[in-house]
């Protein structure tokens, strides 16, 4: 079987190809309930139709660059005459100059012309009733009256299922429809030979039998639905900088309207289509709405900023001109949210599982129905009475066909692929709770076969709360804190506190707002945070620095270079670049420094030495440490030029502390003891990266730390024993990360989850098994490649993704070994009854019964344990990891044996044994191997929470899903054998044949323990 499996039905976690897609949807030939089955498989066909879009946007795209091109080129030599374009009446009458379709062909169409007969950005801003400074109003009328003429900014999405559609869904089960016409017939046959209700009882029970099953498959698909909704909203919860009423604020995309003033910096999603205001070094990559790989560069004379495209680099304002469906983006959204997630890799393996078990099940019920009316034909051919049939002999045939079919409706397991859909989408709604957010199914069951995680350090391992605690200015280090910052001030000279405020309050990717509650807010990274609240202790104002200089050119901080920098225009003319980054790399490229007497020194061995002596002891202290510098520019710098790398004066260096998480030392030791290996991959310098992985137990005495550059240089052999013994890689580059990964997966098979905040982190994010992106600090480019969002930034949440892995995927292999025993049972039962004896003990209302337990009730049960510690406690599956392995056939034969042999045994002796004679003795010796049966699969299903300890009550109660389904399947037991014998073809027991029922199937629990006791 495994074989079978891992050649049809073997689909990566990620990135699976289309023809893989197809290849097992191809093999599964035979499906009771297709509707039902593929409900949470990718739709293919809306795929392609998001493809041939992208297309069509890509050509569109190209040829209004082309149009706007030649436009510009005509309009920069014509004067441009007035727009013949006439406002409608209701834009008027609201207060606005232009509609929205005129806005949106203007930056749809790239149009040039259009834009400048307007009058540029400014104009169009005045036309919308907004300012580019303090943004729109706030007044609630006036942003209604905006919304009724532009709309608002969400995509159309298909209607959510109700629950009667899942009611019409479940009826469309092909087995339940023959056993649905097999139930008329008999109530038609029935009703004719032996009058109402006498005759209906059959057929009745049959209908009443398949509307229990229908109501509650539908129940269970419903209520998935839901989580899956509730989990899909959580998903598109996308907050945004934005300045209304003159105040800098976090607001939702979704309500985003025309006129916003939008704040995007690198990594992030542009919300809407809209006109560039200003900014820096911008630019676009436009692939996800055309498939253009090269990116697109946006200023002043290319100001279109199309929806769903993302910030590679620069940051800059915004005005919104187009949202929601008015946008190329909400039309591909629309597409693409219908064409699905792809399926999981066990969704598929156990599609594979149901169609060989649905395949021999069809055998049996073939060749069950076959040996059953061989009987019937040779008794009447004894008889002699071959030609001539009775109404009796009629039903009796449509019993027949409706235990074959009733037989396919068990043997088919429809609900494997679907208890892997009930469990993840039980486990996503509680990681929710757990402050992870699953993006991607898949990542659900692979992280519990995780056996590496690559962390980042900063916000991850650490707190991301940074404060200044040491700093060393002119060349003297001082402690940072509340109580010496005025000393500190005095303590520096006061030209070189000029230059360092200059340097902090201009060379930042941060700001400092007043926010809507009229109180000071530091907004940015931690280390930009960091660095402004130093500035401000030293009594600097962050405003007067801004307007005192002009800004020429930003380079924004990354990944890469490790620093960041600007030109200033100085108010007494004159160019100066300050650069802040790594403390090592920023100070290789200065040449002089501030001495203690404020005064510009050349930067001699002693002082470097000095200076790397701080940057290793602050380092050595776990504290992140930065340069700053600056130098004075010649006349004849051109802002096209990139800023220099070297010939920077020194002003300072600071040490920044970020305390390491609580928790996290216990989480890196609980990985440890689960076979997961923790390495630590961060920019940081290699003294903070070691000090910090020493605090959290990731750095251990066997273990390796090293430089990104020094990792890259390596050969392909002298990594093959290098990467098994790396637990810090520091100064790392995207690249660095994304090699260290592919080695792992591809050299050393391992399954390897990666963290990652920043736009540079998404081709290490794409190319691990499991995505993991930070929620706080990560962009949106980060969140977009990932497979799970950590939304609290915490390496603990991470270890708790794992852990819910692991439990879908036990949880799984608990519910297939439960179904698979009771299709075996059930099958050989009736199959060797039929052959044996000419008539099968179980009824088709009986079996459908059965079936119910085991699909829908037993999905319910076993597929939403709660994880447990002990989960923590064993090896990860890994890739190479069985997933129907020993020890489940090794349980799943000898419960099946058991069971086999004991229902056999009441057929060929359970007349004496309970000492039954009379009329009604078949019947009671098939109620009391149906009653047996029954109670077999509830306490086997009780055997199955743990497939390999012998104490399964450990926890039970906690679990009220399971302990419901068993009360509820007892109770129901009872009602069906006491109350409802008509219709179930049963009849009232005794106390001594229930106790025996009830104890057959209790008997099956020691059994079960010990078959666990026989190693495999």
């Amino acid at each position: 079987m495994e074989n079978f499996l891992n050649e049809s039905f073997d689909l990566k976690p990620k990135h699976s190809s289309e023809e893989a897609l197809e290849r097992w949807r191809k093999v599964c030939g035979f499906v009771k309930n297709p509707k039902r089955r593929f409900r949470f498989t990718a739709n293919l066909s809306k795929r392609h139709e998001a493809a041939a879009m992208r297309r069509s946007n890509q050509e569109k795209l190209r040829i209004a660059v082309l149009v706007s091109k030649a436009a510009f080129q005509f309009i920069s030599g014509v004067e441009t005459s007035e727009s013949d374009y006439v406002v409608p009446k209701e834009v008027k009458a609201a207060g606005f100059q232009l509609c929205a379709d005129e806005l949106g062909s203007i930056v749809e169409g790239h149009d040039l012309k259009k834009l400048k007969i307007h009058g540029g950005v400014d104009t169009i801003a005045e036309k919308l009733s907004t300012s580019t400074t303090n943004g729109l109003p706030s007044d609630a009328d006036l942003l209604n009256k905006r919304q009724q003429i532009y709309g608002i900014n969400k995509f159309a999405e298909a209607e959510a299922k109700g629950f009667l559609v899942f009611v019409w869904e479940a009826l469309q089960d092909m087995t339940l429809m023959i056993l649905g016409v097999c139930a008329f017939v008999s109530l038609i046959v029935g009703i004719a030979m032996e009058g109402w209700p006498k005759g209906a009882h059959d057929g009745l029970g049959i209908v009443t039998s398949i509307l229990l099953v229908v109501f509650v498959t539908a129940t269970s698909d419903y209520r998935q639905s839901l989580q899956f909704k509730d989990l899909d909203k959580e998903k598109k919860k996308i907050t945004i900088q934005v300045t209304r009423n003159a105040c800098r604020q976090k607001m939702s995309i979704y309500d985003l309207l025309p006129g916003d003033i939008v704040h995007l910096n690198i990594g992030d999603q542009v919300p809407a289509d809209g006109l560039f205001v200003s900014g820096f070094s911008v630019l676009i990559d436009e692939s996800s709405l055309t498939g253009e790989s090269e990116p697109v560069m946006v200023n002043a004379d290319n100001p279109f900023m199309l929806s769903g495209t993302k910030l590679q680099d620069g940051s800059c304002k915004m005005m919104v001109t187009s949202v929601g469906m008015r946008t190329q983006w909400g039309k591909l959204m629309a597409t693409i949210s219908e064409g699905g997630d792809d399926e999981t890799p066990l969704q598929v393996k156990l599609n594979g599982v149901a169609t060989i078990i649905g395949k021999v099940g069809l055998f049996f019920a073939v060749i069950t129905f076959s040996v059953l009316v061989q009987g019937l034909f040779m008794n009447k051919l004894q008889e002699g009475t071959i030609w001539s049939w009775s109404g009796n002999e009629a039903l009796k045939m449509l019993e027949f066909f409706s235990v074959a079919v009733t037989i396919v409706v068990v043997a088919v397991p429809e609900g494997l692929p679907l208890a892997v859909t009930l469990s993840l989408a039980f486990a996503m709604k509680k990681m929710m709770n757990d402050k992870a957010l699953v993006r991607h199914l898949a990542a659900c069951e692979t992280m519990g076969s995780a056996t590496s995680i690559c962390s980042d350090k900063t916000g991850t391992l650490t707190t991301n709360h940074m404060t200044v605690v040491k700093s060393c200015i002119c060349t003297g280090v001082r402690e940072v804190g509340n109580n010496n910052k005025a000393s500190l001030y005095s303590e520096i000279p006061e030209s070189a506190v000029k230059l360092l405020l200059q340097s902090i309050f201009t060379n930042t990717g941060g700001e400092i707002v007043i926010n809507k509650d009229g109180k000071r807010e530091i907004l940015g990274t931690p280390t930009e945070t960091a660095l402004l609240e130093f500035g401000l202790s030293l009594g600097g104002d962050s405003q007067a620095e801004r307007l005192a200089s002009k800004l020429v050119k930003v380079e924004p901080f990354n990944s890469t270079k490790k620093r960041m920098g600007v030109i200033l225009e100085l108010p007494e003319g004159g160019l100066r670049a300050h650069t802040k980054g790594a403390s090592e790399i920023v100070l290789a490229g200065c040449d002089k420094v501030i001495n203690s007497n404020g005064k510009v020194v050349p930067l001699d061995e002693e002082s470097i030495n000095h200076l790397n002596a701080t940057i290793n002891q602050f380092a050595n202290e776990a504290l992140r440490t930065l340069c700053l510098a600056y130098m004075e520019l010649e006349n004849g710098f051109s802002p096209e030029n990139a800023i220099p790398l070297s010939g920077y004066t020194c002003i300072g260096i600071v040490g920044i502390k970020d305390p390491v998480r609580p928790g996290v030392k216990e989480s890196v030791a609980i990985c440890r003891s689960a076979g997961i290996t923790v390495r630590m991959v961060t920019g940081d310098n290699i003294n903070t990266a070691k000090a910090i992985a020493r605090e959290c137990g990731i750095l251990t005495d066997d273990g390796i730390a090293i430089e990104g550059p020094d990792f890259r240089e390596k050969s392909q052999e002298e990594m093959l024993t290098l990467i098994p013994k790396i637990q810090v890689m520091a100064r790392s580059s995207p690249m660095d990360k994304h090699t260290l990964v592919r080695q792992l997966r591809s050299t050393f098979d391992e399954v390897v989850a990666v963290t990652g905040d920043g736009t540079n982190d998404a081709p290490a994010l794409h190319e691990a098994d499991i995505g993991l992106a930070m929620g706080i600090a990560g962009t949106e480019v980060a969140k977009e490649s990932a497979d799970v969002i950590i939304l609290d930034d915490n390496f603990s949440t991470i270890v708790t993704v794992a852990k819910w892995g692991r439990s879908v995927y036990i949880n799984i292999q608990k519910f297939v070994q439960f179904q698979l025993t009771v299709n075996i049972v059930a099958l050989i039962v009736n199959f060797s009854s039929a052959c044996l004896t000419g008539s099968a003990p179980l009824t088709a209302v009986q079996l459908l019964w059965v079936n119910m337990i085991m699909d829908t009730l037993g999905a319910l049960a076993l597929a939403t344990e709660p994880p447990t510690d002990e989960l923590m406690k064993r090896s990860p599956v890994g890739k190479k990891g069985k997933f129907i392995s020993n020890v489940m056939w090794r349980n799943i034969l000898g419960q099946s044996f058991y069971q086999f042999m004991i229902i056999w045994y009441l057929q060929v002796k359970g007349r004496a044994m309970f000492s039954l004679d009379g009329p009604d003795s078949d019947l009671t010796l098939n109620t009391i191997i149906f009653n047996s049966f029954v109670f077999c699969q509830v306490f086997n299903e009780v055997s199955s929470r743990n497939m390999e300890e012998i104490n399964v009550f450990k926890g039970i109660l906690d679990n009220y899903v399971f302990v419901a389904v068993l009360g509820c399947t007892a109770v129901f037991q009872v009602i069906i054998i006491e109350f409802l014998g008509t219709f179930a073809s049963t009849i009232p027991l005794t106390c001594s044949q229930w106790f025996v029922s009830v104890f057959i199937g209790f008997l099956g629990m020691p059994i079960a323990a010990a078959l666990k006791t026989i190693p495999v």
